[in-house]
């Protein structure tokens, strides 16, 4: 009997806790929700998000883009002030990814802006970033971004469906990242990859199984490039099974034991 006391002593309080932290948000909200009819904005807050990491669009120009639309909130009472709507014609910009927008009881409105961070940008007919939700959006005019590039035939499908993983994967490795400086798309939607260091173009061929090709350039870049470096090749050949053609730039000595010749061809078998 005792603990059953006890425990009905203790759902007792759990009840009337609950009830005063109700009445409580309840009462706040009624509080502040009549305060608010005459409440001015004061000043208008805009905190861009990781702005740190890239900046597509300013707070001026997130600014003019509510002055043009007459949602500015200074100088307004909070009642003629819609966040909603603020928030709406933001997210018609297709630099922004998300906003929020909320007052205080201090006059201040709150603008947390968060951008879209492209991921590589495409250089062609159309110029165009697409970020890690494979969004695509126009480059900005005002601000240049350091991605990868990717030029050539290529059409927004093609980037969305079969070129994305694919360049996300030379992004987040530390190798390839330092290594390619450009992704060319051929007519074909075969891939050449353009290094930074040397004039060797990189025939990686069709996307499949690309990272079984990449690993095998690695091999033979730490066997023999790293030492005797790219100019001695003006075509590295990744598109055949198990093996690298090398195609030898004649205006360079060849050094290597390591690689056995076949006419103006060198076959490279990857271990």
């Amino acid at each position: 009997m005792a603990k059953k006391k006890i425990s009905r002593i203790a759902l007792a309080f759990i009840i009337t806790g609950i009830i005063l932290v109700v009445g409580y948000v309840t009462f706040a909200i009624w509080s502040f929700s009549s305060i608010d009819r005459g409440v001015v904005c004061r000043n208008l807050e805009i905190n861009l998000l990781d702005k740190e990491k890239i900046q597509l669009i300013s707070q001026s120009e997130i600014a003019g883009l509510l002055e043009g639309k007459n949602l500015n909130p200074i100088g307004k009472t909070y009642k003629r002030i819609k966040t909603e709507s603020i928030e709406k014609e933001l997210l018609r910009n297709p630099m922004i990814k998300s906003v929020e927008c909320y007052k205080t009881p201090s006059g201040i409105i709150y603008l947390n802006v968060q951008q879209r961070i492209p991921r590589f940008i495409i250089s062609g007919k159309e110029n165009f970033y697409v970020d890690a939700d494979k969004k695509i959006f126009p480059v900005s005019l005002n601000n240049a971004v350091y991605v990868p590039v990717v030029s050539g035939r290529v059409t927004k499908t093609f980037v969305t469906e079969h070129l994305f993983d694919f360049v996300d994967y030379i992004a987040n490795n530390e190798f390839w990242d330092a290594q390619i400086e450009q992704i060319y798309v051929r007519e074909d939607q075969k891939i050449e990859l353009i290094p930074r260091v040397g004039d060797a173009v990189i025939i990686l061929g069709k996307l499949d199984n690309y990272a079984e090709k990449l690993d095998n350039l690695y091999y033979l870049y730490k066997k023999g490039f790293n030492i005797m470096g790219w100019n001695h090749y003006k075509v590295i050949d990744l598109q055949y099974k198990n093996q690298i053609v090398c195609k030898r730039n004649t205006a360079q000595p060849h050094t290597t034991k390591q690689i056995e010749q076949q006419n103006d061809s060198t076959v490279v078998k990857a271990l």
